[in-house]
């Protein structure tokens, strides 16, 4: 039997997890009540803490009975995340939490599969939430009071929780069309090109578009990793920058390592590597402050690359595509690369363009699998749209 898993530190927040739970059993849902408090539960749980911190690699003294408050968080999130990976009769996941709970459950809703529903109710969901969310699809939602016992605000709080998550696992999405899935990055300055090539490959291919924004990036390649991608058009390269040159939508130390392990399809080219990222014009880093910067919106500032970074950017994709053993084809186009590197652009350089695409060509070693090809046009012609697409279609069929 499938059952919400309604989630918190009976310890601490015992009141308002009973209230939630009742709130979903109301609905005609069945719930498993999980503590993962440290300490003793003042209500009833289906799942106590005990059985919880069993999992820890180290047992559940590892977990329990430990004085430091941020060690038994730390390895309570550890016992939790091994729980949920040991259930099969999750049908959706609701937490409730401050800080320790928050991190503790979060850490868990993270290993779900993407599209099981997960809603975190938090203290901290106004804040930053990029560390409890990361590249998964948990809803945080406000708790706007502190979790303190219950009052006329948090009741309303956590009744539209119990309907939300209620709803949400009650009717789970259709089944994909069957469809193979492949992944596109794509930025602002990129998109006439990944546009076109998405529809070109529609019908036969069921097309994820992911925005190149540090997150973007990492979430398809953990699509990658979890066999959920038939190929990838990485059109738009431009998370390396920030990853290099200290911007705000960085890609990991691990870009590309997906398209390695899996040997899948890959089309790759330079899509917005003349830029790095930056919010408002007074946040960019005082080393910056007198390079060429553009304003793409009040909160959003470009900084483009010079040649020598430019060298630096495509001696390191380089290096880790020449590690892929799958197809790999590999498009420079030398009239630009982003919107703005065009004649009469703002970021329009041949001489940065130059730097890359010779480090790019240098580094990348061909053999039967790798290319690397020129193309005398910019990212964004019709005609480099098609290109990318039959390069694609090409080795997809082989």
């Amino acid at each position: 039997m499938k059952r919400i898993y309604v989630v918190g530190t009976a310890d601490t927040k015992g009141e308002e997890l009973a209230f939630l739970a009742d709130a979903i059993t109301a609905t005609g849902a069945v719930v498993a009540r999980v503590d993962v408090g440290t300490r003793g539960a003042t209500v009833p749980v289906d799942v106590s803490a005990e059985e919880v911190a069993g999992h820890h690699p180290d047992g559940g003294s590892a977990v329990l009975g430990i004085d430091d408050r941020g060690t038994a968080v730390a390895a309570m999130a550890i016992a939790f995340t091994r729980f949920v990976q040991s259930r099969t009769d999750i049908s959706g996941m609701v937490g409730i939490g401050g800080g320790g709970g928050t991190s503790i459950i979060t850490a868990a809703m993270r290993t779900l599969p993407l599209g099981l529903p997960k809603i975190m109710v938090s203290t901290l969901a106004s804040g930053d939430t990029a560390p409890y969310v990361d590249v998964s699809d948990i809803v945080m939602m406000p708790s706007v009071t502190d979790m303190a016992s219950l009052n006329r605000l948090s009741r309303v709080v956590l009744h539209n929780a119990a309907q939300a998550i209620s709803g949400m696992a009650a009717k789970p999405a259709p089944p994909p069309d069957g469809k193979p899935s492949i992944g596109l990055t794509m930025f602002g300055v990129t998109t006439p090109c990944v546009t076109s090539i998405a529809d070109e490959l529609r019908s036969t291919y069921d097309c994820m578009v992911f925005h190149a924004t540090g997150t973007g990036g990492r979430t398809m390649e953990k699509l990658a990793d979890s066999g959920l991608l038939a190929g990838v058009i990485d059109i738009t390269t431009t998370e390396v920058c920030d990853l290099l040159l200290g911007g705000v939508l960085p890609a990991t130390e691990d870009r590309f390592g997906a398209i390695a392990r899996t040997r899948l399809p890959y089309v790759g080219s330079v899509g917005a590597l003349d830029m790095v990222n930056f919010w408002a014009r007074p946040t960019v880093p005082e080393r910056y402050r007198e390079r060429l910067l553009y304003e793409h919106n009040p909160n959003v500032t470009l900084m483009r690359t010079t040649p020598d970074e430019s060298r630096k950017i495509g001696e390191w994709i380089g290096a880790r595509l020449s590690l892929c053993e799958g197809p790999v084809r590999f498009l420079i186009p030398e009239k630009g690369i982003s919107a703005l590197d065009i004649e009469g652009g703002a970021f329009f350089d041949p001489e940065a363009d130059a730097a890359l695409f010779e480090a790019i060509e240098r580094t990348i070693m061909p053999d039967n699998t790798r290319r690397v090809t020129r193309l005398p046009l910019h990212i964004n012609d019709p005609e480099f749209a098609k290109a990318a697409t039959a390069a694609f279609l090409d080795i997809a069929r082989q």
